[in-house]
């Protein structure tokens, strides 16, 4: 059995739930991150995002982590995650060792700390184009949703 057929499903293929959003709860499925990251990659290379090239990711756990993390690797940069909640200092020193020229974050101490360091490319998550939040229409919703909609009278 394939790693990727022990997913969670609610349908058709297209709607394997890859992750719940801890804070939201609303569901990624398999589709949605295909589609996201997709518009994300694209939004890298336009930004001059190259293979080899050192993308630094300050952003909370979840399905924005998610998507940034599999755009860059897919532009063909290295995926450099940092912890969302470091302090200034600590950020700032991690972004310098990294020597990275691009940070994806929404993260005020993150966009503080790159100051004065080689990062010339700031990108937020509406940059990637991932916005907005998941779904982008109802209808991309899971089938739970459907149901849960449904029974609620919308």
């Amino acid at each position: 059995m394939h790693a990727r057929d022990a997913l969670p499903t609610v349908g058709p293929m297209d709607e394997r739930i890859v992750m719940v959003d801890p804070d939201t709860g609303l569901k990624l499925t398999e589709e949605q991150l295909d589609e996201r990251s997709a518009m994300a990659t694209v939004q890298l290379r336009r930004r001059g995002v190259r293979a080899g090239d050192t993308v630094l990711i300050c952003l909370p756990v979840g399905a924005d982590l998610m998507i940034a993390t599999d755009a860059v690797i897919a532009a063909g940069g290295v995926a450099c995650p940092l912890p969302a909640d470091l302090d200034v200092d600590t950020l700032r020193s991690r972004i310098r060792e990294s020597g990275a020229r691009v940070l994806i974050s929404e993260a005020p101490r993150a966009l503080e700390a790159a100051d004065e360091t080689r990062v010339r490319i700031v990108m937020g998550v509406a940059d990637l184009g991932a916005l907005p939040p998941y779904p982008i229409r109802r209808d991309f919703c899971t089938q739970s949703d459907r149901i849960e909609r449904r029974s609620s009278g919308d």
